[in-house]
């Protein structure tokens, strides 16, 4: 699920994070999560579906965090998992976003206004979306159309002084770009040895062990996004906690895969396939587990990521 990134232009200053600068301190946490020690996401029942869309509780080294959001239709249910864990928003002291695509940050605003402590940490290309996502939900309008609002509910600026960019470090956590999904993705790594991994680490609905590869338009791109799987290889995870949705803990395996369904997709699209001739394959790959992963990277837009991905290719030759 994406939207476009429509240019780069950032609005003023914006603070940065541990390890490019100077952050927030905020009170001491409350002291009522119990966080397991192996990380299991928030399931947020994107439009009532179960295991589409997730987020990940987590303690820093400033307080109670979570990795991504969800968008601002999944808030109630957010609300109410933090609830099952005895903790409201306003337990909450920070987001540290992957990327901006509306399923992963579309909250990230709502949030905020209803809880103004609340500080986001993001890439430097994604900061300013957030501070003025109109070209961003001017894309996802387009995109989408009239199912916007129905999937997405609202998309609200955070205010500059809550947006921080992330460094090489992040409140306790790793942190390293990894394009290929999205050119302003990024990964934290934990000291327990769980990688936080967006859609870099692809789509998987556990328990299947299918990794299918989100390639949405605009920016997929496919060198990138092997380069950053040399780069999540290399901290040698023990696992990685996928939005889409799950934790891996065969990461070797898993990550094999994700290579393997990148190059065969990529190379369909490449070979002229139809879009309704690549949805049959790609359903034909994933078998009974089909409509759980259609909820999560709906196949059509697989194809038109990869597709624009090739477009672009011919036209820089």
């Amino acid at each position: 699920m994406a939207f476009h990134l429509d240019g780069r232009v950032l609005v003023g200053s914006v603070g940065t994070s541990e390890g490019g600068g100077a952050r927030l301190r905020l009170a001491p946490t409350s002291g009522r999560a119990s966080i397991g020690r192996v990380p299991e996401p928030l399931d947020l029942r994107h439009l009532g579906h179960e295991r589409v869309i997730g987020c990940y509780l987590l303690e820093t080294d400033d307080g109670l965090a979570l990795h991504d959001c969800g968008p601002s239709s999944c808030i109630p249910e957010l609300k109410a998992r933090l609830a099952e864990r005895g903790l409201e928003l306003q337990d909450l002291r920070h987001l540290l976003l992957s990327h901006i695509h509306l399923d992963h940050a579309g909250a990230a605003g709502a949030l905020v206004r209803e809880h103004p402590a609340l500080q986001v940490h993001v890439s430097e290309i994604g900061a300013p979306h957030l501070v003025d996502p109109s070209r961003l939900e001017r894309s996802a309008r387009r995109l989408y159309g009239d199912d916007f609002d129905r999937l997405w509910g609202e998309l609200v600026p955070v205010p500059e002084e809550n947006v921080h960019t992330v460094g090489g470090r992040v409140l306790g956590f790793d942190c390293f770009p990894s394009p290929g999904h999205a050119s302003h993705h990024v990964c934290y790594v934990g000291s327990d040895g769980t990688l936080y991994a967006g859609d870099a680490a692809g789509v998987r609905i556990q328990p299947s062990a299918f990794v299918l590869p989100p390639t949405p338009p605009p920016e997929v791109d496919l060198e990138a996004w092997e380069r950053t799987l040399d780069e999540i290889e290399a901290p040698q995870p023990e696992r990685l906690a996928l939005i889409h949705f799950g934790v891996a803990d065969d990461v070797e395996r898993h990550l094999a895969e994700l290579r393997l369904r990148l190059r065969e997709w990529a190379d369909r699209v490449r070979d002229g396939v139809s879009e309704d001739e690549f949805e049959a394959a790609a359903a034909g790959d994933l078998g009974s587990d089909r409509e759980a992963y259609e909820q999560a990277m709906p196949f059509w837009q697989s194809y038109a990521g990869l597709k624009r991905y090739w477009e672009k290719r011919t036209d820089a030759v």
